[in-house]
């Protein structure tokens, strides 16, 4: 840094600390005098910068008196306003005399915008001022609008007196604002200090992008995780989650333009939006002391903005990852069919882009890993809160099991640290995702597919299908967090996922079943043929099993998890579209695995149903089936243990080859329930008295 480059850097750290300072101040006005200060001090600072701007757009003697007076006349023109609100409020003060109060500051929204556009003004000005006093931007002979944000804000001069200004302001206000807030806002400001184009690409693409997507994440789990202990929260701020969500989809996007294409004005139109977020709610905190909203588990438009925001944000992320990363792998992966001819070509070269796109991040290593990492922390948060030592050891396994066979195997990173080891499409279960999908299926692969359904159809037969729907599935990491389980609620509130309540198959559940089995069968065929040149197919490019596996699990299942609000959770169980998830019902049905309780009695006894409650799966019959038989089977139940660790007495447990082998073999009886809780047992009808002995009609006295 050049001694210039320091005392400009020095200069712009002190008016973002005194911009935070005014902030403060317009935060805490309530009264006219004081709101109208701020805004010319506000105003004041605009007016010397546009005289700075002026002068260093073509630097000269004449220029700079120019600047000067342009300067000085914008601040002069600024202290009107403040001079009539002035002598409004002295002569308010000699009419009224001891009863004089300040008039109050009213239409707050307005001075909020007020404020607002002249912070954003400033900053922008500051970024052109100080790129062109830095000399690290030459003054442009003609230059449009967009050219002139793309500038002004993708820069250093921009991003970082913008960051220095939020963390100083949200320290100010901090008694101001929830304190669990104040933590979300402290990250805004350094994720926007990591914004990469603050820096050059050879020295900010990778690493800043990495910790600007960690600490992404972080804000990603807490909103999460504050949504799970926060039932209902204040409506303000279920506004400013989903506009901060909202933005940061658009600055993922807008980052992976401006890597690909070097477009920056998606991520500069970005930054601008969260600006405003961020100062029309430390203008009007007040708002986060007023009014609940309704309980997020009753809205499911506002759930589904949130989980369809935090797809798109973590698929672009995934995406400049990737790119920055593995650049050797992904740099030309991505489709870029150009948009041209009829308007059919055009919308079949569209789909084309997008369906790929998506379908390739989704299956990308980063993608993956950050949706692990994301999503498994909420999976701690649960595996802390349980009381079941045998689902932790399953939230255990779930953890291992994405980490080892959905994330490090199929990646990149494996092959190079075991170049030895077999390839994804030679390994049974691990690279093939239960048999099919991940390579054309060739003759020399029949034996690896015949291997993975023996594996996996064991596994279920012994200990059901939550080996696949519970452990090594994706989903069971994705859906087995604090939030989601919590989710289970649209289970039973959401028009569509009551249909598939219960463990009967429904007409649609059986259609979508039959329909993706059938495809599994029909693309397979396909395929072989394919492969040994007995036939010409493709789908999309690709070959129909690779294209299968796509649109099952890179596409259609992240359509179906955003979805949960309107179709429940554990909907691809639920509604039978994944065909590895009916493969291995297939299995569990005809093995050993159902619940079972240890009293059944309790069970009638029950008035609570938590078991049924609690299920992720909707299974609300289970209650019924306990109070009858005493135990309960069915080919949806993924064993994922909700019911048994609802259970307030300890009654319901898992049975499997497990308590097969301790019962059959070893002659041991089931353990009773572990806890006694007093209970309202039903009441029996009582025997009619005799004659003449006179019963009381309230009973014994």
């Amino acid at each position: 840094m050049t001694p210039v480059e320091l005392v400009l850097a020095l200069f712009a750290a002190g008016m973002a600390i005194a911009t935070a300072f005014l902030l403060r101040w317009a935060a805490e006005a309530r009264t006219r005098i004081a709101g109208a200060t701020a805004l010319f001090l506000l105003a004041m600072m605009s007016g010397m910068l546009v005289g700075a701007l002026a002068y260093y757009l073509a630097p000269s003697p004449a220029r700079l008196v120019d600047g000067l007076w342009i300067g000085a006349l914008l601040m002069s023109l600024s202290v009107f306003p403040l001079f009539a609100v002035f002598l409004e409020e002295a002569q308010a003060r000699v009419a009224l005399g001891s009863g004089y109060r300040p008039t109050p500051l009213r239409r707050r929204w307005l001075f909020a915008l007020s404020v607002l556009l002249l912070v954003v003004a400033n900053e922008f000005l500051m970024g052109w001022t100080f790129q062109l006093a830095a000399g690290a931007l030459e003054p442009p002979a003609s230059l449009t609008f967009p050219g002139a944000v793309i500038l002004g804000v993708n820069s250093a001069w921009f991003l970082f007196p913008m960051a220095l200004e939020m963390g100083v302001t949200v320290w100010l206000l901090r008694d101001r604002l929830p304190k669990a807030f104040v933590g979300l806002l402290l990250a805004q400001a350094a994720l926007m200090a990591l914004s990469p184009p603050a820096f050059s690409r050879a020295m900010g693409a990778s690493p800043v992008a990495v910790v600007g997507s960690g600490l992404m994440i972080g804000i990603v789990v807490f909103v999460m995780e504050y949504l799970y202990r926060h039932r209902q929260i204040v409506a303000a701020l279920s506004e400013y989650f989903l506009g901060l969500l909202a933005v940061y989809a658009l600055m993922m996007a807008g980052l992976y333009a401006w890597i690909v294409s070097g477009d920056g004005l998606p991520f500069a139109v970005s930054i601008l939006l969260e600006m405003a977020l961020f100062l029309a709610a430390v203008v009007r905190s007040e708002r986060f002391d007023q009014g609940l909203s309704a309980p997020w588990q009753l809205r499911p438009n506002w759930t589904f903005g949130i989980l369809a925001l935090i797809f798109v944000a973590e698929l672009f992320m995934g995406a400049v990852l990737d790119l920055v990363l593995l650049p050797q792998v992904y740099g030309g992966a991505f489709p870029a069919l150009p948009l041209a001819g009829g308007a059919g070509a055009v919308a079949y070269d569209a789909f084309y882009n997008g369906f790929w796109f998506v379908a390739l991040v989704a299956g990308s290593t980063w993608f993956l890993a950050m949706m692990g990492a994301e999503m498994g922390v909420l999976v701690l948060f649960k595996l802390r809160e349980s009381r079941s030592r045998e689902n932790q050891v399953r939230l255990g396994l779930v953890l291992a099991s994405y980490a080892v066979f959905a994330t490090f195997f199929p990646s990149y990173y494996y092959s190079a640290i075991v170049p030895s080891s077999a390839s994804g499409t030679a390994a049974p279960v691990l690279g093939w995702s239960m048999g099919l999908g991940s390579a054309p299926v060739i003759p020399s692969l029949f034996l690896v597919i015949f291997l993975s359904y023996a594996i996996t159809g064991s596994l279920s037969a012994l200990f059901g299908r939550r080996v696949i729907c519970g452990i090594f599935c994706t989903a069971a990491l994705m859906y087995g967090g604090t939030t989601f389980s919590a989710m289970s609620s649209f289970n039973r509130s959401s028009p569509v996922a009551r249909k598939y309540l219960g463990s009967r198959f429904s007409s649609v559940y059986s259609a979508s079943t039959g329909l993706a089995m059938g495809s599994l069968v029909a693309v397979s065929f396909l395929s072989y043929f394919d492969g040994t040149g007995a036939l010409s197919v493709s789908i999309l490019g690709a070959d129909p099993s690779v294209f299968l596996f796509a649109l099952s699990f890179g596409v259609l299942w992240f359509l179906v998890f955003v979805t949960i609000p309107y179709t429940g959770n554990y909907n691809c169980v639920t509604m039978g579209w994944c065909y590895t998830g009916a493969i291995a019902a297939a299995f569990s049905r005809i093995g050993f695995f159902k619940l079972k309780v240890r009293d059944r009695q309790m069970c009638k006894d029950c008035t609570t149903i938590d078991c049924a409650k609690s299920c992720p799966v909707g299974l609300v019959d289970m209650a019924g089936h306990f109070r009858s038989k005493g135990e309960f089977r069915s080919s949806k139940c993924c064993g994922l243990g909700s019911c048994a660790e609802a259970c307030p007495y300890g009654n319901l447990y898992i049975w499997d080859i497990r308590h097969w082998i301790r019962e059959r073999i070893l002659g041991r009886a089931p353990e009773g329930p572990t806890v006694r809780l007093p209970m309202v047992r039903s009441a029996r009808p009582r025997a009619a008295a005799p004659a003449g002995m006179g019963a009381s009609p309230t009973g014994p006295s």
